[in-house]
């Protein structure tokens, strides 16, 4: 009997240690979850709020999968809740943003003057952009950054990139810039038609104040059809035939490494350093493994849309990620931040 009321209390300590072990358990699973949150602050962010584009790179790894462009008031209040969870700057970016040069604008002046952010720049392939965009609009721009792969015409052809004037129109936006006082980037992926090439002339000639220089990226569900597919489909990408090994980036930054403004991103840096907002203002992860995609921040919120992606904040300041990113304030047009409060939904 004595034994069977020891087996007892010892089934009950095991059942009261079972919950409170189970209970602690919990407790640091949401600690860490809040933690998490608590840390992550999307300093940077990179809206693709368009994936259409008008040239055809085999590399494109934010392809062309849907004409979906979210409302103007969707836009506005995604970026709000962008900047109320510590946004401090902003990359507009596609498909080709130019594409849509008044929401373009819309969101630039947006981002300036209501919001108030530190930076807004955009990526654009250049064929699109003018100087009558940039002379009315350019107040509210801090960076314009252009790709260029390639100083010759025949290897942006076998690119996707060809449009038989690239380095002319790369002078003519850098002079814009200029006399705008928007900061002049370039953005060159590097693959297997152009790890040999020596860019280091030319690129001195534009004096870019930043140059991005990337090794060009496989990601699954974007660029990662068949050939055949591509045939028939324009808007599919085969990125495999035109990867690189690691010895081969590393060959092409060697050549250029000396360059001030020159900021190499091998696959390891660049694969999840990205906060990439897609058109339907969802996060993306684009490393390791299939692309991952959050709710929309406008149907949980950023915090909770973060929870659901990777974005290694390491890899970010890696690849230096927090830089001089907004223009001389002479050239701010007399832009400046507001109380967000004023902003309530």
């Amino acid at each position: 009997m004595l034994l069977g009321f020891i087996r007892l209390i010892w089934a009950a300590d095991m059942t009261v240690n079972c919950t409170i072990i189970t209970s602690i358990g919990v407790f640091l699973a949401y600690y860490y979850r809040y933690i998490r949150h608590k840390s992550i602050t999307p300093v940077s962010v990179n809206y693709h709020f368009t994936r259409k584009c008008n040239v055809e790179c085999g590399f494109c790894f934010h392809t062309e999968k849907t004409s979906y462009v979210a409302s103007e008031d969707q836009m506005r209040h995604g970026l709000y809740l962008l900047k109320k969870a510590g946004m401090r700057k902003i990359n507009f970016s596609g498909g080709e943003p130019f594409l849509y040069p008044r929401k373009l604008a819309m969101l630039c002046r947006f981002c300036k003057e209501e919001l108030g952010l530190e930076s807004v720049s955009i990526i654009t392939n250049g064929t699109k952009v003018t100087k009558k965009w940039l002379e009315r609009n350019g107040r509210w721009v801090d960076i314009l950054g252009v790709s260029c792969d390639s100083f010759s015409e025949q290897t942006n052809m076998a690119i996707g990139r060809g449009t038989g004037n690239n380095v002319e129109q790369l002078f003519d936006i850098r002079n814009i810039c200029r006399e705008l006082g928007i900061k002049f980037k370039l953005n060159t992926v590097v693959s297997v038609h152009n790890w040999k090439e020596d860019m280091v002339d030319m690129v001195q000639k534009l004096e870019p104040f930043r140059w991005k220089v990337f090794q060009v990226l496989y990601v699954e569900g974007e660029n990662d059809a068949e050939e055949e597919d591509v045939h028939l489909n324009k808007r599919r990408r085969n990125a495999r035939k035109l990867l690189i090994s690691d010895e081969q980036f590393e060959t092409f930054c060697d050549k250029h490494r000396h360059i001030e403004s020159f900021v190499p991103e091998p696959n390891s840096v660049m694969a999840s350093s990205y906060l990439i907002l897609d058109e339907h203002l969802c996060f993306l992860d684009k490393g390791g493994g299939a692309e991952k995609q959050s709710r929309s921040i406008l149907e949980v919120g950023v915090r909770r849309a973060l929870d659901e992606i990777r974005w290694d904040q390491e890899a970010f300041r890696t690849r230096r990620g927090i830089y001089e990113w907004t223009k001389d304030q002479s050239d701010m047009g007399g832009c400046g931040s507001i109380d967000t409060k004023s902003l309530e939904w």
